[in-house]
C-alpha cells in the first residue's frame, strides 16, 4: 500500500513539473513596463500564470485576472540595464505578452566629435545611447553610400567614444555613421568631411583576362553586364580568371568604368 502511494505522489509531482511551461523575454530596460493577457487555465479554474520574476527576483504583480501589467519601475533598473523576465504558466494554455518590443534595444543615440585623422581613423562620440545596438560606417562612394567598417555600441546613457579605420579615396571625402533597431527605420549622424592628397587610382589592362591591376590598394565592385555584384573588396590586385567572358562595369577609388573580360 505504501509503495502504491509513493507512486501515485510521484506520478502526481511529475505531472505536476510537466503541467508547466515558461516563457523566457531578455531584453534591456527602456522605462517603460510590459502588459500581459492571461487567459483561464485549460482545467476551467484558475488563471494561466503561475508566477513571474524578473532577474530572478519574484514580482509583487497581481495576476489573478485576465490581463495584468509587469511593473518593472519598482526594481530601480536603469535604462540600458540588461532584463530576463520569466512568465511560467500552466499546460494547456499560453499567456501573451502584448508589447515585448519594449525590451528591444533602440536608437537613442547622439553623435559628436565626429572627425578622421590623417591616418585614415575615424573616431566619434555618443551620448543617451539606451541598448547595445551595432555602429555601421558608411562612406559616399560611386553616388552611394557604401558600407566600410561596423563597431558593436557599448549601449550606456553616459558618453562612449569610437575609433575604426576608414579607407579615404582621393580628394574629397564623406562619413557618417547609422543605426538600425527593431524598428528597421535607420538613425544617421550628420556627415563628416575629410580630403584626402593621395593620387586618384589607376587599373590595368584595359582588357584583363586573368587579373585586375590597380595602383595601389583601393575598394573595388565588379558588376556584370545585368547589374549583378560579382566581386568586392579592398586589394592592390583582383583574380578574375574565374569570371565569364564579357562585358563588366568596375568601382574603383572615385572611379566607375567599364572592362571587358577576354
Amino acid at each position: 500500500m505504501r509503495k502504491i502511494l509513493i507512486i501515485i505522489l510521484l506520478t502526481a509531482v511529475t505531472q505536476l513539473v510537466s503541467a508547466s511551461g515558461d516563457i523566457v523575454l531578455k531584453g534591456v530596460y527602456q522605462g517603460k513596463n510590459l502588459y500581459v493577457m492571461n487567459p483561464f487555465a485549460s482545467s476551467g479554474v484558475g488563471f494561466c500564470v503561475i508566477e513571474v520574476t524578473v532577474n530572478g527576483q519574484l514580482t509583487t504583480d497581481e495576476i489573478n485576472s485576465s490581463a495584468f501589467e509587469i511593473d518593472l519601475s519598482i526594481f530601480q533598473f536603469s535604462v540600458g540595464d540588461k532584463l530576463i523576465v520569466s512568465i511560467k504558466h500552466k499546460d494547456g494554455c499560453i499567456p501573451k505578452v502584448i508589447n515585448p518590443e519594449v525590451l528591444k534595444p533602440q536608437s537613442t543615440y547622439n553623435a559628436s566629435n565626429l572627425k578622421v585623422s590623417n591616418d585614415g581613423i575615424l573616431t566619434w562620440s555618443t551620448s543617451g545611447e539606451s541598448g547595445s545596438l551595432p555602429f555601421i560606417v558608411e562612406q559616399f562612394r560611386w553616388n552611394k553610400w557604401v558600407k566600410v567598417a561596423e563597431v558593436e555600441g557599448k549601449g550606456t546613457a553616459g558618453t562612449n567614444t569610437y575609433a575604426v579605420a576608414v579607407q579615404p579615396h582621393s580628394g574629397n571625402n564623406r562619413f557618417r555613421i547609422k543605426q538600425i533597431d527593431y524598428t528597421r527605420k535607420p538613425r544617421y549622424s550628420k556627415e563628416v568631411r575629410y580630403r584626402s592628397m593621395e593620387p586618384p587610382v589607376t587599373f590595368s589592362p584595359a582588357k584583363p583576362t586573368i587579373e585586375i591591376i590597380f595602383s595601389r590598394e583601393t575598394m573595388y565592385e565588379i558588376y556584370d553586364y545585368y547589374g549583378n555584384l560579382v566581386e568586392k573588396g579592398f586589394a592592390a590586385r583582383v583574380d578574375i580568371s574565374k569570371l565569364p567572358k564579357g562585358d563588366y562595369f568596375l568601382n574603383y577609388g572615385i572611379n566607375t568604368e567599364t572592362f571587358k573580360k577576354k
